[in-house]
């Protein structure tokens, strides 16, 4: 048994290496973008490649996770319970974002004495173009073509719906839907080993990243804009470490370091590919091996994704705020507080989208204040790096709303979690999920029907 143990845990130290190849990537992208701008430009694909290679597998996680969470509970009332508190949470957390983005934005005042140009009026023109979509066309987007087409579409809240219809008509077959929840595990574990198989790619895609990014960008749009970089990435500091932070340590009582500890490794590959997607298949595994019931990781990570978008709020306020005293128009306490309420409504037709933040920017102020579109353009250049904090910021909120939402629900196993965060149980990063015997699916048996007359 103890060489059996031994050798399980051998090949999970090696990703240890992984990662600090990743670390090693990204300085090196940095130095090349500084050094030769030209062809670190060029470099882009690689990051690209690799953010395409997680995305493709995001879709099948969301799949087969919530069809074997609501599969195999015994009432449909807790999916509902657990999606209403999720929905009504992140409302909240959205407007402390709001409150938090406003505040710092009217205290900083970062885009006084900047000065609008044609050319950078028509990059904001662009942006506007690019961002524009109604309410109903998102609504009606969450319907897919087909069943199957909700599995390669590339919108989440279509696997998340087709997902759902399958995984309560599961539940309503009883017994007879267990060998269709034991093929969906079985695909399951086929999923996460082809994505611990990608991160190895991991590297190379964050030195292309890194690499394109300073090349094209430089550091002169950091130091003309450099008060809204720094106003912004305090605000996103102070609503992760003081409001999260306290709500989690007063809810679940868990130091949110101990949570961002065990979720380094993720904050990592966001942190080298700017796209917070890149986690969110290893979120859903990680909650899961800490002990968050499976029915709360696949309704609350997904859902988050798409609604849970606190560094977007955040800029969305500041950003506004920066475009309106740069253009000498400064909004009044209830504009700023209209226009960023509709502009969170707007946003939420923009999740999954790249550069999502600045085309929703855009897109909100074309439809309420059109006068203030052509300021966008002063941000194009730094939105790149902005989007980091956005990301970071994101992956945050829905990893603390995973734990907060499973613990009001129930649905923690608290000495586990606390196991976990201590380091005593780690994460296999080989397989992604806990190893069991391939002849004992962890499904639980869904409640039997009665026989038919």
């Amino acid at each position: 048994m103890a060489e059996t143990r031994e050798a399980r845990t051998t090949p999970r130290n090696r990703t240890h290496w992984l990662y600090a190849a990743v670390v090693l990537a990204v300085a090196l992208g940095v130095a090349v973008g500084l050094l030769f701008p030209d062809f670190a430009v060029r470099l882009k694909p690689l990051g690209d490649g690799f953010v395409g290679l997680i995305t493709m597998m995001i879709q099948p996680v969301i799949f087969c996770t919530i069809v074997l969470g609501v599969g195999s509970v015994a009432s449909a009332a807790r999916v509902g319970k657990v999606g209403l508190l999720a929905i009504g949470y992140f409302l909240v957390m959205s407007t402390f974002a709001l409150a938090i983005g406003l505040v710092v934005g009217n205290l900083l005042h970062p885009g006084e004495g900047l000065q609008l140009t044609d050319e950078v009026t028509a990059a904001g023109a662009a942006q506007a173009e690019e961002g524009h979509g109604s309410t109903t066309d998102f609504l009606l987007g969450i319907i897919p073509d087909s069943l199957f087409s909700s599995l390669t579409s590339g919108d989440v809240l279509q696997t998340l719906l087709v997902a759902l219809l399958i995984g309560f008509a599961l539940q309503q077959m009883g017994s007879a839907g267990r060998p269709i929840l034991t093929v969906v595990e079985y695909a399951q574990r086929l999923v996460f080993r082809v994505l611990a198989m990608i991160m190895w790619a991991a590297p190379v895609g964050a030195f292309g990243a890194i690499a394109a990014v300073v090349g094209e960008t430089g550091f002169d749009a950091l130091t003309s804009l450099a008060m809204l970089m720094a106003g912004f990435y305090l605000t996103c500091v102070l609503f992760v470490f003081v409001v999260l932070g306290l709500v989690l340590r007063t809810v679940a009582g868990v130091n949110i370091l101990s949570l961002f500890r065990y979720l380094g490794r993720e904050f990592l590959l966001i942190l080298a590919t700017s796209s917070s997607e890149s986690a969110l298949p290893r979120l859903i595994a990680k909650m899961e091996h800490a002990g968050v019931e499976r029915t709360t990781v696949g309704i609350v990570v997904p859902t988050g994704y798409s609604f849970n978008l606190d560094g977007t709020a955040i800029y969305l306020t500041m950003a506004t705020l920066f475009i309106a005293d740069a253009m000498g128009d400064p909004l009044s306490i209830g504009e700023q507080i209209s226009l960023l309420v509709f502009m969170i409504i707007a946003s939420k037709g923009a999740a999954g989208v790249t550069g999502a933040g600045l085309a929703t920017l855009a897109g909100g102020l074309q439809s309420h204040r059109p006068d203030l579109v052509g300021g966008v353009g002063l941000i194009v250049g730094i939105d790149r790096f902005m989007s980091e904090a956005r990301a970071l910021t994101n992956f945050a909120g829905n990893s603390v709303a995973t734990v907060l939402i499973g613990t009001w629900t129930g649905g923690v196993d608290r000495d586990r979690l606390d196991r976990v965060l201590a380091g005593e149980l780690p994460f296999d990063e080989q397989t992604m999920l806990d190893d069991e015997p391939a002849d004992e699916p962890t499904t639980p048996a869904p409640e039997p029907v009665p026989a038919r007359p």
